[in-house]
């Protein structure tokens, strides 16, 4: 019966050891549950905000980036 005391005594620890570590990892899972959650839903906001692009702008958008293509292409030494 002596010789089993430490044993308890080490195991048991060993399983407070072991209810505090999985405490402490599951707090920290439901606190990056929520911040993923926070960051959703002010991304959900943010994009109720803005209005959907009109036909000119993007005309102009595709313009520009023709135009960056063709900068690009004559700074490579390619010409368009």
């Amino acid at each position: 019966m002596q010789d089993q005391i430490p044993t308890l005594a080490m195991a048991a620890t060993g399983l407070i050891g072991l209810i505090i570590a999985s405490y402490a990892a599951l707090r920290g899972w439901r606190g990056w549950l929520e911040l993923k959650r926070l960051e959703l839903q002010q991304k959900a906001a943010m994009s109720a905000d803005v209005p959907a692009p009109s036909t000119g702008s993007r005309i102009e958008v595709a313009d520009l980036k023709e135009r960056v293509r063709k900068l690009e292409a004559i700074a490579a030494g390619i010409e368009p």
